[in-house]
C-alpha cells in the first residue's frame, strides 16, 4: 500500500502504472500462481532445504575468499563487504572478478542513490547449479590463494 502526491499530468501516468502492474496480471502468471498453489508442502520444504544448503556453502566459500558476507533472511542472494580484499570501488572489482578469477558478481553500488553506500560491497547469488558453485568455488580458492 502506498500513496503519492503529484501534478495531475504526472498522476495521470502513475495511476496508468498501478492500473497495468495489479489489475492485469499476465495470464501466464495467473496459471503459475495457480500451479504454485496446488504444489505439495513437501515441495516447499525440499527447496527451502536445497536453497538454506546452497547459501550456507557460498558463504562458506566466499568467506574463506576473503570477503566478509551478511547472511540472507530469505533472499536468494548474499551480500558481502569486500573491504579487506584491497579494492576501492565495487565496479573495478566486479570487472576484475569476471575477467580474471570467472566469477561474476554484482557491484553494491548498482543497490544505492549514492554509490558511495555500497562501494565496497558485491553481491553472489546462490541459487544455481551445484557444478556452477563448485566452479566458482574452485576458482575463488585459486584466487584467494
Amino acid at each position: 500500500m502506498g500513496w503519492t502526491i503529484a501534478p495531475l499530468d504526472v498522476s495521470g501516468a502513475i495511476r496508468k502504472v498501478h492500473d497495468f502492474l495489479t489489475v492485469d496480471a499476465a495470464a501466464p502468471l495467473q496459471a503459475a500462481a495457480a500451479a504454485a498453489l496446488a504444489m505439495p508442502e513437501t515441495y516447499y520444504a525440499g527447496l527451502s532445504t536445497t536453497y538454506r544448503t546452497k547459501r550456507d556453502r557460498v558463504m562458506g566459500i566466499l568467506t574463506a575468499a576473503g570477503f566478509r558476507c551478511i547472511r540472507p533472511r530469505g533472499a536468494h542472494y548474499i551480500m558481502t563487504d569486500m573491504s579487506a580484499l584491497g579494492f576501492t570501488d565495487d565496479v573495478t572489482m566486479a570487472r576484475y572478478l569476471v575477467t580474471e578469477v570467472g566469477v561474476a558478481s554484482v557491484p553494491g553500488s548498482s543497490f544505492y542513490r549514492d554509490r558511495q553506500g555500497g562501494q565496497l560491497q558485491h553481491q553472489f547469488c546462490f541459487c544455481k547449479k551445484d557444478e556452477t558453485l563448485t566452479a566458482a568455488e574452485q576458482r575463488l580458492a585459486a584466487w584467494a590463494r
